[in-house]
């Protein structure tokens, strides 16, 4: 059984999972303009799982403010995203003038089973970042999806490592305001780690670490939401030194905010 959108709850958090969400709802017990909340819980076996979010609130910016969702342990082996997630609430807890404008909603854990376990797929044994939109059985799936249609985001961000990849590299969909996203956001990141540069990425033609294909089922915005979010995935090399993956993302994630804040207020018809 799958419940969606329900109240905080204390369920019987696994210990491995409870470790990563913990400084998560410490921030939100010491930052008020950040608030705990649960995306949905469903059972396996004895065990009850969440997928956690995190909703940091802006100072308003005197527009209607920029909601935008950022994902990580869609594979469950992949923990760098998860914690840049908190690297960015850190920092924003500390100075929130960056999210001034911005709800920023955060999902560290959308594979908990698979976190649990080490591995990139769920306890069922799928790829999640293969199931999206394709009618999936799958709790986790269809918990994200009820987010993705429901909370309006204009524009989404998902956080992977890639384990083959010696550089960074993200995904867009080939429109122009997500390259003007990304290509900044990976020049942000550079100092930290270099851009993969190769002509093939994940067996896609890429460019200066910009790949413009991607795989079908990829976590994505409701199909029939209008208009189109931005989508980004940003991509770190799962073999670099984590402190230098959850730095890379944590200034990539910076640049996106101050990006998008400055197109929204040029007006730009992108």
């Amino acid at each position: 059984m799958v419940m969606v959108n329900t109240p905080r709850s204390k369920p019987d958090c696994p210990p491995k999972l409870g470790r990563l969400v913990w400084p998560f709802q410490a921030l939100a017990a010491a930052c008020p303009q950040l608030v705990a909340a649960v995306a949905g819980t469903f059972a396996l076996g004895r065990a009850r799982y969440e997928i956690p979010r995190f909703d940091f609130h802006g100072q308003p910016g005197g527009t209607p403010p920029i909601r935008l969702g950022l994902f990580a342990l869609v594979h469950g082996d992949e923990p760098a995203g998860a914690l840049g997630l908190q690297r960015l609430l850190e920092t924003l807890a500390a100075d929130p003038a960056p999210a001034r404008g911005y709800e920023l909603s955060l999902y560290p854990v959308c594979n908990p089973t698979g976190y649990e376990d080490g591995t990139r797929h769920n306890r069922a044994g799928l790829d999640l970042n293969r199931e999206f939109w394709r009618g999936s059985a799958q709790p986790e799936v269809q918990i994200l999806e009820q987010e993705l249609r429901t909370r309006g985001f204009d524009g989404i961000i998902a956080l992977h490592a890639d384990d083959t990849s010696e550089g960074l590299y993200g995904y867009t969909q080939g429109r122009v305001l997500n390259e003007n996203l990304l290509v900044p956001a990976l020049r942000a990141s550079q100092h930290v780690l270099p851009v993969n540069p190769s002509p093939v990425i994940d067996g896609f033609a890429a460019e200066q670490g910009i790949v413009e294909d991607c795989f079908p089922g990829i976590l994505a915005p409701s199909p029939e939401q209008r208009p189109r979010p931005f989508e980004i995935i940003f991509e770190t090399p799962a073999a670099a030194p984590m402190t230098h993956q959850v730095e890379a993302i944590g200034c990539a994630l910076a640049s996106v905010l101050a990006e998008y804040r400055g197109f929204i207020a040029q007006g730009a018809n992108l």
